[in-house]
């Protein structure tokens, strides 16, 4: 049977009045499970350990800003950790889809709901060639947001004629980080877009927007999911 896994992770909140979180973002990792990961994952989980990095899950907020369980690397340590997985993430045959959503467009919760459901929706509708060519879809989500959990479950109900749903365990799922770490940057490139500067945090490991762009940006989206 010819399974699809998408992997889903959010950045942001349904607050909206929350002016330090200005956009809603969520990013679907797609994998098809005809494809092996276990020779990258193991050379993930092997150069983590040689960073002597204990815990299994990279959250790459936290790492950033040097948040539990990253307090005691330095710099050079977390930027190491940070492009670990983005290595993996490129040399990974997988592809994503990330959605943005600028919560100044809404006056309520319920529109903006509306929206990041229409526009869900009207990407599978648009390649539905893509998802018909798997007998099985499985969502794998951390229902960290009850409303993003309803939203994607009825969308992938409306749309798909089958599909199953795994809570996830972030440690024990690497492209549940990847979808983090998409996010990431996702919400860096809006920043930056927007002309706002790099927190002293932010620069500690990426150094400068320009490097910014070229260590990170150019090689993730290559990854994206280009279709409609």
């Amino acid at each position: 049977m010819r399974e699809l896994s998408i992997f889903v992770d959010e950045s942001g909140d349904f607050g909206l009045n929350d002016m330090h979180s200005p956009y809603y973002i969520v990013t679907m990792v797609f994998h098809n499970q005809d494809v092996d990961l276990s020779d990258v994952i193991s050379q993930l989980d092997r150069r983590l350990e040689n960073l002597d990095y204990k815990e299994y899950a990279v959250h790459t907020e936290p790492l950033i800003r040097r948040e539990y369980p990253y307090q005691h690397f330095t710099p050079n340590e977390r930027r190491a950790i940070f492009t670990k997985l983005y290595y993996f993430a490129v040399k990974s045959d997988i592809t994503y889809k990330t959605f943005v959503f600028y919560k100044s467009d809404y006056n309520n919760i319920f529109k903006m709901e509306a929206r990041i459901a229409r526009d869900i929706s009207q990407f599978i509708r648009n390649n539905l060639e893509f998802f018909q060519d798997f007998e099985n879809v499985i969502l794998y989500y951390d229902n960290g947001q009850h409303e993003l959990n309803r939203i994607l479950n009825t969308v992938l109900a409306t749309e798909l004629a089958t599909y199953n749903v795994r809570k996830v365990i972030p440690s024990e799922y690497r492209l549940f980080q990847v979808a983090d770490l998409i996010c990431t940057l996702e919400l860096l490139k809006l920043k930056i877009a927007a002309g706002k500067n790099l927190t002293r945090s932010e620069e500690l490991i990426f150094h400068s927007k320009r490097d910014l762009k070229k260590d990170f940006f150019k090689g993730i989206s290559r990854k994206e999911f280009w279709g409609k």
